[in-house]
């Protein structure tokens, strides 16, 4: 398969700035292969699902792990900016870092605005400690663990999407709005976005239906809005995210199969965890590690059944795995539809629920 099998033209007016208000309000498509497109809303979820089915829930939470500071070297100092990427250790990041050719090892960083310096008995301040490919940095700071995280959470912005943060600046309201309301555990340096559209009300809607939740955790990581530089998809490499399914939730979702019930999974980190965590059996796992699975086309689902998720960049590896999910040519026509129909495309935009070509 060829990158640009998955390309499509998008009209810039299509890309959200802003949440739909209230979240649940968003647009919703529902796809089914085989069958017409249903035009809908998210709050309209629960009817559109069964007694006995489960949502799967990434729990994860988005740190503001956008940071901007000083290199300093000798004389020279240089402006720079850093999104955190992976945790590797209490003090230790994997950051991408612009301008990353600027910089070299040993270099010594000091992050955070000047005045804001004096609110932390040590200060924010790195060595870059190794340097890899497309810009990526390993960072060693000098503060670890609690500490580091609190400076981080002081200092750091909200890492928005390039193609939202090229427009408009972050601001205090994405501190709220990029964050799902289910959100638990702290990692994440992007938002699993199909779970922005979910509110306390539409949860209890869903409870009062039938319908079961269970939570998983996948930190998405940086590398999520990295372009598919290899024409030949086979040549492409995932970048790892950490994530967890325990015991318990691993046993839930193999009973909800059993009893007859579907999993769905709200967005496309939940469903690659799930899919790590399940054997060519069907049986679901507990996992708790790295996973890279890159899902197109051809590949043959373990676990979900259905897919909440957002609208994705053209000749992106999202766009890829909804094509493998519900089939290429019935997502290039639901596509279609939505741009003609004004739906609003990526992380703040509308919602889409698919199932699973059989």
């Amino acid at each position: 398969m060829q990158l640009a099998d998955f390309d499509f033209d998008l009209p810039e007016d299509r890309i959200a700035l802003r949440p739909a208000v209230p979240r649940d309000a968003a647009r919703l498509v529902v796809v089914r292969p085989g069958a017409p497109l249903r035009d809908l809303r998210v709050a309209d979820l629960p009817r559109q699902l069964r007694p006995g089915d489960v949502l799967v829930l990434n729990d994860t939470r988005v740190i503001p792990a956008r940071l901007k500071g000083v290199r300093a070297r000798e004389a020279s100092r240089v402006a720079v900016e850093a999104t955190l990427h992976r945790r590797l250790s209490a003090h230790v990041w994997t950051a991408f870092m612009r301008p990353g050719k600027r910089l070299a090892e040993g270099d010594r960083i000091a992050f955070g605005e000047a005045e804001d310096r004096a609110c932390f008995l040590g200060a924010l301040d790195a060595t870059v400690k190794a340097k890899g490919e497309g810009g990526e940095v390993t960072l060693a700071f000098d503060l670890a663990g609690p500490d580091l995280d609190a400076a981080i959470a002081e200092r750091g912005a909200m890492p928005l999407p390039p193609y939202i943060a090229a427009k408009r600046p972050e601001d205090a309201q994405d501190r709220a709005d990029y964050q799902t309301v289910y959100a638990e555990e702290d990692g994440s340096v992007a938002a699993p976005t199909a779970g922005l559209h979910f509110t306390a009300e539409l949860l209890a809607s869903l409870a009062q239906a039938g319908v079961e939740t269970a939570r998983v955790t996948l930190h998405v990581g940086a590398g999520t809005f990295l372009p598919v530089k290899t024409e030949t998809l086979a040549e492409h490499r995932m970048h790892a995210e950490w994530g967890e399914i325990d015991a318990a939730t691993a046993e839930r979702l193999n009973a909800v199969r059993a009893g007859g019930g579907r999993i769905v999974c709200v967005g496309t980190t939940s469903l690659r965890l799930l899919e790590t965590a399940t054997g060519e059996d069907g049986v679901v796992r507990p996992f708790l590690g790295e996973t890279d699975i890159f899902i197109t086309p051809g590949y043959r689902f373990r676990a979900a059944d259905g897919l909440m998720t957002n609208f994705h960049l053209p000749k992106s590896t999202l766009f890829m795995l909804v094509c493998a999910f519900a089939g290429t040519q019935t997502m290039k026509a639901a596509y279609a539809h939505a741009i003609a129909s004004g739906y609003r495309f990526y992380s703040y935009g509308d919602a889409s629920l698919l199932w699973r070509a059989a």
